[in-house]
């Protein structure tokens, strides 16, 4: 075996990752996620299909690692909860005025004019990364209700200034629409109905 082959074997788990993360989001960008495919991933990571598999486990998953938004949540979430609604309206705004194209609503909205069946999938599966961040700061029986409302907003707001981009929302200023948004998320995020 000559050096060229042993360097193609040896195991670097975090640089597979890293290059499977980086085709991803080359791949989703240019694609969008009902179009891009693993296979087409592994081939630019130059990794195989079972490599991604066994890191990511499915689609979603690697999607949801790939691109802004629910990988960052986290940090978004956590701080003080009196001002939850002010950290998820700045990061949302800024996350969609510098990559909107590889936002997770972006491509939700995309799959969905393409492939209803992806687009559930990749829903759920946002839905489920979602839930589980914001456990860590809401109470209450209806935490899923509410992130359920927080992402219609979210969703609606995609739509229209992003996909559109038409109308008020879209000539609003970036600011204008960070204080908007965080009054009306206030209501979703803090104040639960009786």
């Amino acid at each position: 075996m000559d050096q060229s082959s042993a360097r193609k074997r040896v195991r670097d788990p975090e640089a597979h990752r890293a290059a499977i993360l980086g085709a991803a989001r080359a791949a989703f960008a240019e694609r969008g996620y009902a179009r891009a495919t693993i296979r087409d991933i592994a081939t630019r990571a130059g990794v195989t299909h079972g490599l991604v598999m066994r890191h990511f486990k499915s689609k979603e998953r690697l999607f949801l690692a790939a691109v802004p938004g629910t990988r960052d949540l986290d940090d978004v979430v956590e701080g003080d909860r009196a001002e939850l609604p002010d950290r998820v309206a700045h990061a949302f705004v800024e996350r969609m005025e510098k990559a909107a194209t590889e936002d997770p609503f972006v491509a939700l909205i995309r799959s969905a004019a393409s492939s209803e069946d992806a687009a559930t999938t990749l829903y759920h599966a946002m839905q489920e990364r979602s839930v589980t961040a914001y456990r860590a700061v809401l109470t209450g029986d209806d935490v899923e209700e509410r992130v359920d409302l927080l992402a219609a907003q979210l969703i609606g707001i995609t739509f229209a200034r992003y996909v559109i981009k038409d109308g008020a929302l879209a000539r609003m200023s970036p600011d204008r629409l960070k204080a908007y948004l965080a009054h009306s998320l206030r209501d979703i995020l803090l104040a639960p109905p009786h």
